[in-house]
């Protein structure tokens, strides 16, 4: 990137590796160093809480706050129920309006960690697209925005040719999104000022529908950033572990899993992760990720700890951090770690060591969970788990038991 930012927020992005593209870095760099953006990023409410794949924009939103920025949360009430189909090999399942509303509850929780809300002049706006979506009439909108668009070139946007190209079905419905996200930009600088929008680099496309449809029907200058496609240095998309997604509301992913999640960073990965995920200096960050040998171990748990206190708080990071001391080298049970509470009525007779294994999330299934004994990665109170037929009956649940699965991944078992 050999663009020379004048303004803060641009400037950041750069140094910190968030930037992927931008549609004219002098006019939005001029626009920023001229006064307040209002700038937005769309979340469609697919789930109840977000994930670490969001973490990486939700940390531009942040920045772009704290540098002097406007920050708009937008929630797809009204894309959710058509559903975005880039780069998918098939069609979203449908939500009705009560878990749309359940899961947009549920974003909202994490945004508010993140960015200031309010009537300020920099104070993050929260909305939702089903405000002007919803009473769309269908007639006055394809004659009034769908003939701006060009099938020809809708078809050639790589989100649809992937789909296309691999012969896996478009329905019409979903073919309609790209207009919707593109709507979205043009409502949302018609009623906010909003001159930015910004996204994943899979979004270019649609960023980029929305700035010529702003343009041909307001005729106003607007901007589209993006944020590069976020991999391991092994190659693997980030957020996803051994135990499925990387949630970022507390009851659906415990402070300390999180903490151990960012603690289990590869080495290569660590300073790109500090500058992306932290707001240490960038010296600094360069400084951590270049330890070598066990000193390394320090820089990422300095990482895990500057993630987890952002998103749970500062105590959170230390019991998280106190618990995993106990765990790996104190060999105790730490009563910090996620916890499986059986009921007397649910153990009856007793429990097979599998059924355990995959109910404390250990495992995705009993035959993983086999697997996982068979291949000695399993431990029952730190020693090895080698009888897949191993039944516990209440007698032995009286005290609560440690599993672990491979030398990083622990949970409790306790009677309650």
């Amino acid at each position: 990137m050999t663009y020379h930012a004048k303004s803060e927020f641009l400037t950041v992005m750069i140094e910190r590796g968030f930037l992927a593209d931008c549609t004219d870095y002098q006019g939005l760099d001029d626009a920023l160093v001229a006064g307040v953006v209002p700038a937005y990023i769309g979340y469609d409410a697919t789930a109840k809480s977000l994930h670490v794949g969001h973490l990486m924009n939700i940390m531009v939103l942040r920045w772009f706050q704290k540098t002097g920025g406007k920050p708009i949360t937008l929630m797809g009430g009204g894309t959710t129920k058509v559903g975005d189909p880039s780069f998918r090999a098939d069609e979203r399942p449908l939500l009705d309006e009560a878990a749309i509303a359940a899961n947009i509850d549920g974003m909202q929780q994490v945004f508010a960690k993140y960015l200031t809300y309010g009537e300020g002049e920099t104070d993050a706006l929260m909305l939702n697209n089903a405000e002007w979506l919803d009473g769309l009439n269908y007639l006055e909108f394809l004659r009034d925005i769908g003939r701006h668009f060009s099938v020809n070139r809708m078809l050639s946007f790589e989100s649809v040719k992937s789909r296309l190209d691999r012969e896996q079905s478009l329905s019409f419905l979903e073919f309609n999104y790209m207009i919707l996200q593109a709507y979205d930009f043009l409502e949302l600088n018609r009623r906010y000022g909003c001159l930015l929008q910004m996204g994943g680099s899979d979004q270019w496309g649609n960023i980029v529908n929305g700035i010529d449809l702003t343009r041909r029907v307001l005729d106003h200058e607007i901007y589209g950033l993006t944020t590069p496609l976020l991999t391991t240095s092994d190659g693997r998309k980030m957020g996803k572990s051994q135990g499925g997604a990387i949630w970022l509301n507390g009851d659906m992913l415990s402070p300390y899993e999180f903490w151990q999640f960012w603690r289990n960073t590869t080495d290569a990965d660590t300073a790109k992760f500090l500058k992306i995920f932290t707001e240490l200096p960038v010296d600094e960050c360069d400084r951590l990720g270049a330890l070598e040998g066990q000193e390394i171990n320090e820089a990422k748990i300095i990482l895990a700890n500057e993630v987890t206190a952002l998103l749970h708080g500062e105590d959170a990071a230390r019991t998280a951090q106190a618990t995993a001391h106990e765990v790996f080298e104190k060999g105790g049970t730490g009563e910090d770690l996620p916890t499986l509470a059986l009921s007397a009525e649910e153990l009856g007779d007793g429990i097979s060591i599998v059924q355990l294994i995959v109910r404390s999330g250990l495992a995705g299934s009993g035959k993983e969970a086999k697997r996982l004994i068979a291949e000695n990665g399993a431990k029952l109170n730190d020693e090895p788990l080698t009888d897949a037929g191993l039944f516990l009956t209440a007698d032995q649940l009286a005290q609560p038991i440690k599993l672990s699965a491979g030398k990083k991944r622990h949970a409790l078992v306790t009677l309650s």
